[in-house]
């Protein structure tokens, strides 16, 4: 059996309406050269079958999992641990890739040397309405990622070759985040590319729950992944939460 060139991790929990959409767009790429493992997080609602049957469809499709739920930085881990591709990718189970995302970004790192790259999306409703681009910048440090996390996970792809097989932190919330951070700490530059290369789709759920446990997410990873002091994780988290509320102060204004 032929290794793949890219390995692309996908956790799976209770995701039965979008699971099989997402899949289709990973098998959409134009760069084919991949595997896609899809890490059952203890589904209730026929996800697991649905990955298994997509699985039975394509030998590029692999399944992975458990019964109970365990959180998508052991789910996402264990599909680190199967890769057996030079390039690691991420994609949740309700978002969708373009057709040419895998092949930009393997052309770019393979041009520069990049050993890290993400690049801008779209974020939609759960209808698949557009709301809006998120733009990135072209090159984020790790003192610029201390500060915000700007690298989306469904475009984010970092390679092995120059990293290792890194995995997530164990944290319920943010294990992304604390990923980036590890892989810049060693000095590295994540390359941002422009190009809107993925749809991002938003989520329901509380708005002040969400903001409380985003703040409280925000405090555990500066704390223990990135090993900051209390004065400094307070000032993090602080200047996240302002950013946050001024950016969507500013998007009122623009609509009102």
């Amino acid at each position: 059996m032929s290794t793949p060139r890219v390995s692309v991790v996908t956790p799976v929990y209770n995701a039965v309406r979008t699971l099989e959409a997402t899949v289709a767009s990973v098998q959409a790429q134009t760069m084919s050269d991949w595997e896609m493992f899809l890490i059952d997080d203890g589904s209730d609602d026929g996800s697991a079958e649905l990955a298994r049957a997509l699985a039975d469809r394509d030998p590029r499709v692999h399944l992975l999992g458990w019964k109970d739920n365990r959180g998508a930085a052991e789910a996402r881990n264990a599909g680190i641990r199967a890769s057996r591709g030079r390039y690691i990718a991420f994609l949740d189970a309700d978002d969708l890739w373009r057709a040419e995302k895998l092949a930009v970004q393997l052309d770019h790192m393979e041009t520069t040397g990049a050993g890290f790259v993400f690049s801008a999306y779209r974020r939609m409703d759960a209808k698949g309405n557009p709301l809006g681009r998120v733009q990135v910048p072209e090159q984020v440090t790790h003192a610029m990622l201390l500060r915000e996390n700007m690298i989306g996970c469904l475009t984010a792809v970092y390679d092995t070759a120059h990293f290792g097989r890194v995995e997530m932190p164990l944290l319920r919330r943010r294990q992304d985040y604390g990923l980036w951070l590890r892989l810049l700490e060693t000095g590295a530059e994540a390359h941002g590319i422009t190009e809107v290369l993925a749809d991002y789709r938003v989520g329901g759920g509380s708005l002040s729950s969400s903001r409380t446990a985003a703040l409280a997410a925000n405090w555990t990873l500066y704390r223990e992944v990135a090993g900051l002091g209390r004065f400094r994780a307070a000032t993090h988290v602080g200047g996240n939460a302002a950013r946050v509320i001024l950016r969507r102060l500013r998007a009122r204004w623009r609509t009102g």
